[in-house]
């Protein structure tokens, strides 16, 4: 009874915050939304038995992602009045897209249904063991099983990590920037005068 009400409080809480994610007009609120839906869902794995997965969406999530999130967010310096203006003519694709969203939602659920139907018990895909640990079984599943599928979303993050990196790379006029070759070759004699100033005598720069 105490587990099914914690976690109806914690679903409920990440399905709030993800609701405000999507319709906060501040992207900084909306980031310090999701950072709280990351809390909630690691506590559903801690309910689970999946320690390991609730730390790494601890530590990687909230302490990288999301810092790396409200970092880009302040860096873009986005003109949301002009965002605004192509609001209706992107309308219909935005339909488009919400329907087949929940299309997939829906088979999804469909197919956890049929899985979770009275029938042949579905094996696992490790024996459990009392000699192996959460961390070891989940990193043995994920580099033999799903180890093309792990490349893949390390490659999905290495994309958005260059497309942040190029949205906020911009050429600023009146900027001083580091110019190594000019400091490389710069010789002592150019940088150092060395002078010596008689009593009462000034020295020229």
């Amino acid at each position: 009874m105490v587990e099914a009400i914690i976690f109806y409080m914690l679903a409920g809480i990440i399905l709030l915050s993800g609701t405000a994610v999507i319709l906060s007009r501040n992207p900084v609120h909306s980031v310090l939304w999701l950072i709280l839906a990351f809390f909630n869902a690691a506590g559903l794995f801690l309910m689970l038995g999946a320690e390991f997965l609730a730390m790494i969406l601890v530590i990687v999530y909230v302490g990288a992602v999301a810092v790396l999130f409200l970092f880009v967010v302040m860096m873009l310096d986005i003109d949301f009045a002009k965002l605004r203006e192509g609001f209706v003519s992107y309308l219909p694709f935005g339909l488009i897209l919400a329907g087949v969203l929940a299309a997939e939602l829906i088979v999804a659920a469909m197919a956890a249904v049929v899985v979770g139907s009275p029938g042949e018990p579905v094996a696992p895909v490790i024996a459990a063991a009392a000699d192996v640990s959460n961390t070891e079984a989940l990193g043995a599943l994920i580099y033999t099983k799903y180890a093309y599928v792990f490349q893949a979303s390390g490659m999905v993050l290495l994309t958005a990590m260059i497309g942040a990196i190029v949205l906020t790379h911009r050429q600023r006029s009146g900027v001083k920037r580091q110019n190594i070759g000019q400091q490389v070759a710069r010789r002592p004699e150019d940088a150092v005068i060395i002078t010596k100033p008689g009593v009462g005598q000034g020295v020229e720069l």
